[in-house]
């Protein structure tokens, strides 16, 4: 099972863009490194939902922005390493939306809001064969890249 370590911090910054944004859906990006099968997130760069309509049960991140996170990236010497996005009153679990367009080899942190609370936190990735999602291990911890030991961390800790 991958794990993705997240800061407490960066974990309460998504929760408030999803309960501002709440009943609609939020959405940003995880900027950091990958080392060992584990996701390191050093940043958080929260967008806006570009998505037209359906904005309570669809978000969209538009090719040029997912460009320009990219270039932030790789400016600081970091990569893309995943995605997050809420799921006003509902389950934090992929729908079968995010799993028609998931990207391989990303994490997917999904934050679950109910009446403007965040209820749940979780993070999945693509299979190899495309056809569901795994569960992360979602780790809070001072990240400190790469871990000189085994990192303290909590499983699915709710933001």
């Amino acid at each position: 099972m991958s794990r993705l370590f997240i800061t407490p911090r960066h974990l309460q910054t998504i929760g408030r863009h999803a309960s501002i944004t709440y009943p609609n859906e939020c959405c940003g990006v995880l900027i950091g490194r990958c080392h060992s099968g584990a996701t390191f997130v050093e940043r958080i760069l929260s967008v806006g939902n570009e998505r037209e309509g359906d904005r309570p049960d669809r978000y969209l991140i538009s090719p040029e922005t997912v460009l320009a996170a990219h270039k932030e990236a790789r400016a600081l010497g970091l990569e893309v390493v995943g995605y997050y996005h809420s799921h006003p009153d509902h389950p934090a679990e992929p729908s079968g939306l995010d799993l028609e367009q998931a990207w391989p080899e990303v994490s997917y942190l999904i934050v679950s809001v109910e009446q403007r609370r965040v209820a749940d936190a979780r993070s999945w990735r693509l299979s190899d064969d495309r056809e569901r999602f795994e569960e992360e291990i979602i780790d809070q911890a001072a990240i400190g890249f790469p871990p000189s030991s085994g990192m303290p961390g909590v499983h699915r800790e709710a933001v």
